[in-house]
């Protein structure tokens, strides 16, 4: 099973919105970062891990996630921990935007996806299924469900 390793200030710096509401907040910006990526994975066959700097002080509880902290270490430290103890660094896609881990996770046969171009992805994501329900109701079911006569 493919498995994800997300590191989540990284992503959170790569996303506006979060990265504003980081600066008064930084666990509110992880609890909407974590609800994005909840429903970016719903639907996607793989493991996921979201590695935070620093110490868990409210606890965040996701559906797809494992939410790790470093602690007294750097999210790099632990990132790195986790691509040598995988038995297949093959199967981990790395997300990052830290050249240091993104070269260390490729000379280890992970793949590897940016901070900004994941961003992206999970913002498209988000729209295009928002799009497919749109396209999906017609406009004589949209004028029976606020009652107006064809």
């Amino acid at each position: 099973m493919k498995k994800y390793i997300i590191d989540g200030n990284n992503l959170i710096g790569k996303i506006k919105t979060l990265f504003s509401l980081q600066q008064k907040d930084k666990n509110q910006s992880r609890k909407n970062l974590i609800k994005i990526l909840d429903k970016y994975f719903v639907n996607l066959n793989a493991n996921v891990s979201l590695h935070f700097d620093g110490f868990e002080n409210d606890p965040i509880h996701s559906a797809k996630m494992k939410i790790l902290y470093s602690n007294n270490n750097s999210a790099d430290t632990e990132i790195i921990k986790e691509i040598d103890n995988s038995k297949n660094p093959k199967l981990l896609t790395v997300v990052s935007s830290d050249s240091k881990i993104l070269n260390y996770a490729k000379v280890n046969s992970c793949s590897v996806i940016k901070c900004e171009d994941f961003a992206k992805t999970i913002s498209t994501k988000k729209n295009n299924t928002e799009e497919v329900i749109i396209k999906s109701i017609n406009e004589s079911e949209i004028k029976k469900m606020f009652g107006v006569d064809n």
